[in-house]
């Protein structure tokens, strides 16, 4: 498959070094290392895919451009839209033209995240009472300092955007009664600190997010009928331990296995192979994640920027 990269930024390198002798020309504005400055000016003979690494504001204009022409897309999370309507245009326009449409959730690849996954799905846990994610970067002066980063809600959609699909990963349908509980902009102008909470569905869900935790760092909780499951870290900040513990009856200690693991972040290469899978495969697109999401995003965003500024 050969694949042009959109957007040769932070993002655009990485995906430029996974794709390897896949990739055959990059599009950027500005980056002087690029072939193309518009996308429209690649003949559409040379490609067969996009890799579409760029700020919200462009992306769906891009995708309606690429999936009209039949070119599989990959885009990085999230996938944001002024509307419902326009992600469900997208999906028409790619259906229509048999070209994928992929939103990059790349943590979904996480190992430690499939083995949760595996536990949860296995009933091993029993009831699931309560999940708890906590997810900090420390790049706060580094999107204040970005052209276009430090805006709109900030750290919600961005590192929001990775923690509800990865609920929707784990538990599939986790209802819309999620709530902002804090907002506040510590450094930035956009809020750079986000703590969000669900009420009233089963499990309970705290989801907090930073850009003010200057060892990046992940966590996650599930309390549960029969034990726990816990969390540490990400492989590309390691080490990375998962722990699941069995409830002890009336109390005690609990037994308990972990998994720590000591290596490079091997999500990219595990996600590029599964984007070109689905290409090969060819099944209907089906954005129904991204319109949840954008939809959830679009509402929780609009309250964490008016609570920021109260």
């Amino acid at each position: 498959m050969r694949v042009i990269v959109a957007g040769l930024g932070v993002q655009g390198y990485k995906r430029k070094r996974v794709a390897g002798p896949d990739f055959v020309a990059s599009v950027d504005p500005v980056n002087a290392e690029a072939q193309y400055r518009r996308v429209e000016d690649v003949p559409l003979g040379d490609y067969d895919a996009a890799l579409c690494c760029i700020p919200d504001e462009p992306k769906v204009a891009m995708l309606e451009y690429l999936l009209g022409h039949g070119k599989h897309v990959l885009v990085e999370k999230p996938l944001w839209a002024e509307s419902d309507v326009e992600l469900e245009s997208l999906q028409a326009i790619a259906r229509q033209n048999k070209a994928i449409c992929y939103t990059a959730y790349n943590h979904r690849f996480e190992p430690h995240f499939v083995r949760m996954r595996e536990a949860i799905a296995s009933g091993r846990l029993g009831k699931i009472y309560r999940c708890r994610m906590f997810y900090g970067n420390g790049t706060a002066r580094l999107v204040r300092d970005s052209v276009w980063r430090d805006q709109g809600a900030g750290v919600l959609p961005d590192l929001g955007s990775h923690l509800f699909d990865t609920l929707r990963f784990w538990f599939g349908d986790i209802g819309e009664t999620f709530n902002v509980v804090s907002s506040s902009a510590f450094e930035n102008r956009a809020p750079d600190h986000v703590v969000l909470g669900s009420k009233g569905v089963s499990p309970q869900i705290e989801l907090e997010m930073t850009l003010l935790s200057w060892r990046n760092h992940f966590t996650c909780d599930i309390f549960a009928e029969k034990g726990s499951a816990h969390i540490s870290s990400l492989c590309k900040w390691g080490p990375s331990t998962f722990t699941l513990r069995t409830r002890m009856l009336p109390s005690g200690r609990p037994p308990e296995e972990s998994v720590t693991l000591v290596q490079d972040d091997p999500t990219w290469a595990i996600e590029y192979e599964h984007f070109k899978a689905l290409c090969v495969e060819g099944k209907p697109a089906d954005l129904s994640n991204d319109i949840w999401l954008n939809r959830m995003l679009r509402r929780l965003s609009d309250v964490a920027v008016t609570e920021m500024n109260q």
